[in-house]
């Protein structure tokens, strides 16, 4: 064989195991990153699926509690968290392109690249990354770019319903996760890495207006237990549950926690705080709750009085507009004050 077609041959051969030792590489990465990260889908599910949506806190089990349930889906081994708020170690990569890994020849069904770009959004929130809308195209490959926008919805709301958090579109370049509600830094309490504790808030919110507005310390417990969050117990997400609840919740005046009336002994219940009440309602609870058990707000049969709360709000910004709207001109002289000066 000619010795310059050997060079061709070799140079070709190199090429080959680079690319395979590349690919190796990649895969191994994404192998690493899937078992460090939650699945919200997954986490969808409920304990119990039979229960009617017209029975009281049984319905929030069924229709729409299941988004606590993100610990149910953690690796193993991922209970041993390295800070008090239960996230991992801070020494991990930040590059993620699962679809170099996976199924390298054939199209790729849009469930998988769903599940794929789950994947890469909830890195980029963890590691506090911006999320660039040329890396979300790179992982869903040329083949799927017609679906852009409908896989990327779709596993945006899987992350939704379990984080409580809403991907918005900062510029045409790039999105970020934006919490429902305004605990600090973006629904993780402290600052640095880590997952976002607002799913948790919003349905023990939830839970509570089940049970009439206020829910006793140990039916809260027993409702969490359902999900695998136990008192004293340290969580992947959540780190310690009870201090995350009793005690920094508390101080942010999203819960109230005080001695039920009366108890001897005394026993604890929780209700809404007041920023709770200032920054949701009960009618966007029932809407978070519904949309994570795939059903409507008018299942619950707490709806009305959630419709009623929600229109006397609307009645009440009402009137305060017409007042400020009216009170510069009871401010301002008459005309025969006017006239005099």
């Amino acid at each position: 064989m000619p010795r310059g077609q050997k060079s061709k041959l070799r140079a070709r051969e190199q090429r080959r195991q680079a690319r395979n030792k590349a690919h190796a590489q990649r895969s191994d990465e994404a192998a690493a990153m899937e078992e460090e990260l939650p699945s919200s889908s997954s986490a969808l599910e409920a304990p119990s699926q039979s229960t009617s949506p017209t029975e009281s806190d049984s319905s929030f089990q069924a229709s729409g509690g299941a988004s606590a349930t993100a610990s149910t889906t953690t690796s193993p081994g991922a209970d041993k968290t390295s800070s008090d708020d239960g996230e991992e170690s801070q020494d991990e990569a930040v590059s993620y392109f699962p679809a170099s890994s996976a199924h390298r020849s054939g199209r790729r069904s849009p469930t998988v690249k769903v599940d794929s770009v789950e994947q890469f959004l909830l890195h980029k929130f963890k590691v506090n990354q911006p999320i660039l809308k040329k890396e979300i195209e790179k992982i869903l490959g040329e083949e799927h770019q017609d679906e852009y926008a409908e896989i990327l919805k779709k596993a945006a709301e899987r992350i939704e319903v379990v984080f409580a958090i809403d991907l918005k579109e900062v510029d045409s370049n790039m999105y970020e996760f934006v919490s429902k509600l305004n605990i600090p830094n973006n629904g993780r309490l402290r600052a640095g890495r880590g997952w976002p504790k607002t799913g948790l808030l919003m349905n023990i919110l939830g839970f509570i207006f089940m049970k009439g507005n206020c829910a006793t310390e140990e039916d809260l417990w027993v409702f969490l237990k359902l999900f695998q969050i136990y008192p004293g117990k340290k969580h992947i997400i959540y780190g310690e549950p009870r201090k995350l609840i009793s005690k920094d919740l508390v101080h942010l005046k999203y819960l109230e926690y005080r001695q039920v009336p009366g108890s001897d002994p005394p026993r604890h219940e929780y209700l809404w705080g007041p920023r709770a009440h200032a920054e949701t309602s009960k009618m966007k609870v029932l809407h978070f709750l519904a949309k994570a058990g795939a059903t409507v707000p008018s299942a619950f049969p707490q709806y009305e009085e959630a419709l009623q709360e929600e229109r006397a709000d609307t009645r009440g910004a009402g009137r305060a507009g017409t007042s400020a709207t009216a009170r510069p001109d009871s401010m301002a002289p008459s005309s025969s004050t006017r006239s005099a000066h």
